[in-house]
């Protein structure tokens, strides 16, 4: 199932299909309706090929090439920077660790994504950070919460960018997060898809999104997008 979710787009590593995925009462959901992935060319015939509609770029103003047409939702919130002064430096921004911290002290930020899902044309939704594990990792969690999925099938997607990350950091000659990651989680005994667990257990999501500006009209819209 994980390798038919994969997209291999020009460019993109950790592109994939979050249809398939079961769901808590049974049933899965729909194919072609939410991609999550790396950096994408709005541009890219694929898209278009794939039913894609929208695009919604989750990175800071820095991290974005000029003249980039798409939806921008900055979703760090670098401003704050007491906030970043302890999440920022050291290897538990790589992880689920940071999300319920960012959730509680902007939760408007992941609401105006999921807005912005939730009023999409109909068609396909991608939405993409620089990498697809972090900030689009949080989203997923959200969207896929939301959508009623398996706590456990959510853990697993997650710890799935690890593994597609792998090709992009040698194809960049760069470290290896994914090693680093593992070894500062096993120092402190746990693994990434543990740390993705508590972190979905401990998230009440319709409690965080109502906090950050949605509607009971907006979730279902959601909803209705994953679940038909």
């Amino acid at each position: 199932m994980s390798s038919q979710r994969s997209l291999n787009w020009p460019g993109c590593y950790n592109a994939r299909d979050l249809g398939g995925l079961p769901l808590v009462d049974g049933g899965e959901t729909r194919w072609r309706q939410l991609i999550r992935s790396d950096a994408v060319d709005p541009k890219l015939a694929d898209l278009a090929d794939y039913g894609v509609r929208t695009v919604i770029d989750l990175r800071n103003d820095d991290e974005r090439p000029p003249g980039v047409e798409n939806i921008h939702i900055p979703l760090d919130a670098t401003e704050d920077r007491e906030f970043w002064s302890v999440w920022a430096h050291g290897w538990q921004f790589g992880t689920p660790l940071y999300y319920g911290p960012h959730l509680e002290r902007f939760p408007e930020r992941s609401a105006a994504v999921i807005k912005a899902i939730a009023q999409a044309p109909p068609g396909g939704v991608v939405y993409h950070c620089g990498g697809g594990r972090d900030r689009a990792g949080q989203i997923t969690m959200l969207v896929l919460l939301l959508a009623g999925v398996e706590p456990e099938a959510i853990a697993d997607d997650y710890a799935l960018s690890a593994e597609r990350l792998r090709a992009k950091y040698a194809a960049y000659g760069e470290e290896d997060q994914t090693a680093a990651i593992d070894r500062y989680l096993r120092e402190r005994g746990t693994t990434l898809r543990e740390v993705a667990l508590d972190t979905l257990h401990a998230i009440d999501v319709e409690q965080v999104l109502r906090a950050g500006g949605l509607t009971d009209e907006d979730l279902a819209a959601v909803r209705a997008r994953l679940l038909g």
